[in-house]
């Protein structure tokens, strides 16, 4: 057995491991979403992916350990909305912070509007934000300028309308989705001469099985 002195560079060369294989999983999954696996992210690392193994038993603890963090900061965003005093611009600035976050980074937006990967750590605050983002958008219409018909479960929606743009068109311009977050913010506005919907939102079920389903970076985590 080794004794203290010599034990310790071992638990620093396995903690300075451990940090490089995140910094490259969050680098890779912002960038191509969460279909790559444990021995892409290795390779992005430039470690063996034992190492990666040693730290992470499975694609999805992995993924809890980059992603719980990512969910419950748009959590805490929401919360900061609804400290505004002013209703609307409170669901305006939570809208804009969430599509900043969600446009760069793939792996967040399909992680945190999935039901197909992570498990009970990310279940817990994707659960803590939706009743926030509830709250926000409730506040915004009792207050008369978000137009009746919106529902907080257009909100993840929006997210990835931003990201979409953001996908297509963020090498040429990468603010480009601010644009159409303008455009989708004025249209949410309440006012005499609006258009009706032609389709109504997703109820909570719907979204519900709209998360359940959604894969969009093709096969679930593997879980060994």
């Amino acid at each position: 057995m080794c004794d203290d002195s010599s034990c310790r560079p071992l638990r620093k060369d396995a903690e300075r491991n451990r940090k490089r294989v995140l910094e490259a999983a969050r680098d890779l999954f912002a960038s191509k979403g969460l279909e790559p696996n444990l021995n892409d992210v290795a390779h992005h690392a430039g470690v063996g992916v034992g190492t990666v193994y040693r730290r992470f038993a499975s694609k999805e603890e992995l993924l809890e350990a980059i992603f719980e963090d990512g969910i419950n900061q748009l959590a805490d965003l929401a919360e900061s909305a609804l400290c505004q005093p002013d209703p609307w611009q409170g669901l305006v600035w939570y809208v804009e912070q969430m599509c900043e976050i969600t446009a760069t980074d793939r792996g967040l937006r399909e992680i945190a509007f999935s039901k197909s990967y992570g498990g009970d750590r990310v279940t817990a605050a994707q659960e803590r934000l939706v009743p926030v983002q509830k709250k926000l958008v409730e506040r915004a219409r009792i207050d008369g300028r978000l137009r009746p018909e919106l529902s907080s479960t257009d909100l993840p929606l929006l997210a990835l309308l931003a990201g979409t743009v953001s996908e297509f068109a963020g090498h040429v311009d990468a603010e480009l989705w601010r644009r159409y977050v303008a455009i989708l913010l004025d249209g949410m506005r309440d006012r005499s001469d609006r258009s009706p919907l032609p389709v109504a939102a997703l109820d909570d079920d719907g979204i519900e099985a709209a998360m359940q389903s959604w894969e969009p970076a093709g096969p679930r985590c593997d879980r060994g």
